[in-house]
């Protein structure tokens, strides 16, 4: 079988090679890619060939938002699960370390994260996953929702860390993929309200589109003039002037919890404002335990991913959707098809 890859060898170099056909280990499946969503990691490698200290040193495979399709298995899989669609859990945990036994396996500083350097990722014909991290879809889900439930599963984990309530008044700041997926947890989890800000009008139109009760262009108006008295903040930008700000709209006791990475290693915060209301201030570092739940809501209804999905591409035209957003800030999502 041919297995073909979109190969990263520097910033906007993106090669369309053979690869070896990958084999199944003890307890792994063969997974046949169907779709791929393009996160803004992936397209941070291709920009500039870093992520903080994870560098591009050798060609790389990006990609890890993925779903597809069981095409064999490895020693102590069933046979059952040959033919199975399944989306995959890229960040594979080594089990035994402190963080793993106690269930934080996404803070395992071991983890083998798919399309972070060095590990390959899933702009590729053929994968192998542990069995355990290929997980059923629902029969009524495509491969394109099946890839989303990815970053879906990243905004699920930031409404847990921000203990979203029902009847909760939750500021959503960055109107991007993140941002969206978090906006539509929160409203699946029974928030009263959610107020999305950007800079970005397309951006704040799509918020508007996908159940944003407000909108709010901080490129024209103050969000701390607004007096929101926030119950949690979900920061999502990376931008740290978003953070202080989205912080000073928290109701006194609120939660807020940092999503968006930005270029630095440090941000500054209202540090007296935290003591004086007690604000509770955490991140987030990918998820954990959230697949199940993710697909149970997109298979239950409660949650819909399909209108997230704003252009394809084929394998070979990866590069194109690279650049994607970064050309229409109104694709939100574009997803390749190998």
């Amino acid at each position: 079988m041919s297995n073909q890859a979109a190969v990263l060898y520097a910033p906007h170099d993106i090669r369309l090679e053979e690869r070896s056909q990958p084999q199944p280990g003890p307890k792994e499946v063969l997974v046949e890619i169907k779709a791929v969503g393009v996160c803004g990691s992936d397209v941070h490698y291709y920009e500039h060939g870093r992520i903080g200290s994870f560098i591009v040193n050798q060609p790389l495979i990006l990609g890890h938002e993925s779903a597809g399709v069981i095409v064999a298995v490895g020693e102590g899989v069933s046979l059952g699960r040959v033919g199975q669609r399944v989306t995959i859990e890229p960040g594979i945990p080594c089990r035994v370390c402190r963080e793993c036994r106690h269930g934080n396996y996404n803070l395992c500083q071991n983890v083998r994260f798919f399309g972070t350097p060095p590990i390959d990722g899933a702009f590729t014909n053929y994968v192998t996953i542990p069995d355990d991290f290929a997980y059923a879809l629902s029969d009524s889900m495509s491969f394109e929702e099946g890839a989303l439930i990815e970053p879906l599963s990243v905004g699920l984990w930031a409404c847990r860390k921000a203990g979203l309530r029902g009847g909760d008044r939750v500021l959503v700041t960055g109107a991007g993929p993140i941002g969206i997926v978090s906006l539509k947890v929160a409203i699946a989890l029974g928030a009263a309200e959610v107020i999305v800000t950007d800079v970005f009008p397309e951006r704040l139109e799509i918020a508007r589109k996908q159940g944003a009760t407000r909108t709010v262009n901080v490129a024209k108006e103050s969000l701390t003039s607004l007096g929101l008295d926030a119950d949690a903040l979900i920061e999502c930008s990376g931008n740290n002037q978003a953070l202080k700000d989205g912080l000073r709209s928290l109701r006194p006791a609120g939660r807020a919890v940092v999503v968006g990475m930005g270029p630095g290693e440090e941000a500054s915060i209202p540090l007296s404002f935290l003591q004086n209301n007690e604000i509770v201030l955490t991140g987030i570092f990918r998820y954990a335990n959230t697949y199940q739940d993710a697909i149970a809501m997109v298979a239950s209804g409660r949650i819909d991913l399909k209108s997230l999905v704003t252009s394809t591409y084929k394998l070979e035209e990866t590069e194109a959707a690279l650049q994607a957003a970064k050309n229409d800030p109104t694709n939100i999502k574009p997803v390749v098809v190998p």
